[in-house]
């Protein structure tokens, strides 16, 4: 019979893709790890791992073999959940990476309730937070270095989630077209009217940088619009973003979400006439989103989501 401590080290392998890093990772020394992978190749009767130079690789029985591990894993994260919940166990330490905007907007916002005094405190939970792009923040859901990411897909930029994941959407908002009044208006643009991004063609672009999801997605609203963005500058800071927009310097694409309270200018929102729609995901290993912390931070960031959508369609409404 297979030991699933045995499995366990040989999925921690894939994932982190060195002995050293594997065995740092179960607290485990390298030599331990090695002597759990030749004893687990002495019950498969198969090699599972291979040299390549000073390095292992999983051989083909060895990639099956974590292809199992991760259901094998995730029941047992699941049976774990469900006795935590049975123990009646609620309070834990979650920790959570999530993108600038999703920190700011649905996670801060949970500190004053977590933290808070009287009846509205929850004293269910403590948070730890990490900002993070939504690839880190799943490679780092992967790892195991957090236990929840929240992250977004595009409709331009669909998301992939790794194997053994769970995804719970929270809410979709509007990618819109940010433009100083005077630049709208020289364009015979009124105010809030959907614009053709064609129409942008020669205009100066302000983006995120390149290692962002949101520069690339800028790539491909204008490409399918027929252009390549003339960029002018690159912030990942989206109020700064926001900033140049209102002083004149040239036009961005701003997730709903992104917009600070308050600019130092005027700017003009503008719906897009092919609309480019940013979706966001909590995400979890499977089997953990029934741990009893986990799943009521889940109902927690559910509750920010609806608040937050009904106020975007007050905005738009």
């Amino acid at each position: 019979m297979l030991d699933v401590r045995r499995l366990r080290i040989l999925h921690y392998l894939s994932t982190y893709g060195t002995v050293a890093a594997a065995a740092q990772a179960l607290h485990l020394t390298a030599p331990a790890i090695s002597q759990q992978l030749a004893a687990l190749e002495r019950e498969v009767g198969l090699p599972v791992v291979e040299k390549q130079g000073r390095t292992l690789r999983l051989t083909h029985v060895g990639e099956l073999l974590v292809s199992h591990a991760e259901i094998v894993l995730s029941d047992l994260a699941a049976a774990e959940s469900d006795l935590e919940a049975i123990r009646g166990g609620g309070h834990g330490i979650v920790r959570v990476a999530a993108f600038a905007s999703a920190a700011r907007t649905l996670i801060a916002p949970l500190w004053k309730r977590i933290l808070g005094t009287g009846e509205e405190a929850d004293v269910s939970l403590t948070l730890e937070l990490v900002e993070q792009e939504p690839d880190a923040a799943l490679e780092a859901l992967r790892r195991r270095n957090v236990d929840l990411a929240v992250v977004h897909g595009y409709t331009v930029l669909p998301r992939d989630f790794p194997t053994g994941c769970e995804q719970a959407k929270l809410l979709e908002e509007p990618v819109l077209l940010a433009l100083h009044p005077d630049h709208a208006a020289r364009m015979g643009i009124g105010p809030g009217e959907p614009v053709d991004l064609a129409r942008l063609s020669d205009s100066s672009w302000l983006t995120p940088g390149p290692e962002t999801s949101c520069y690339e997605m800028i790539q491909r609203a204008c490409g399918a619009a027929g252009f390549v963005p003339a960029i002018r500058s690159r912030s990942s800071d989206f109020s700064v973003l926001a900033a140049l927009v209102a002083a004149g310097a040239g036009a961005a694409l701003l997730p709903r979400m992104t917009l600070p309270d308050a600019t130092p200018g005027p700017i003009s929102l503008h719906p897009l006439l092919h609309p480019v729609t940013r979706t966001v995901y909590t995400v979890s290993r499977s089997g953990t989103s029934r741990r009893p912390d986990i799943r009521h931070l889940g109902e927690l960031l559910q509750q920010a989501a609806a608040e937050t959508t009904a106020t975007l369609q007050e905005d738009h409404g």
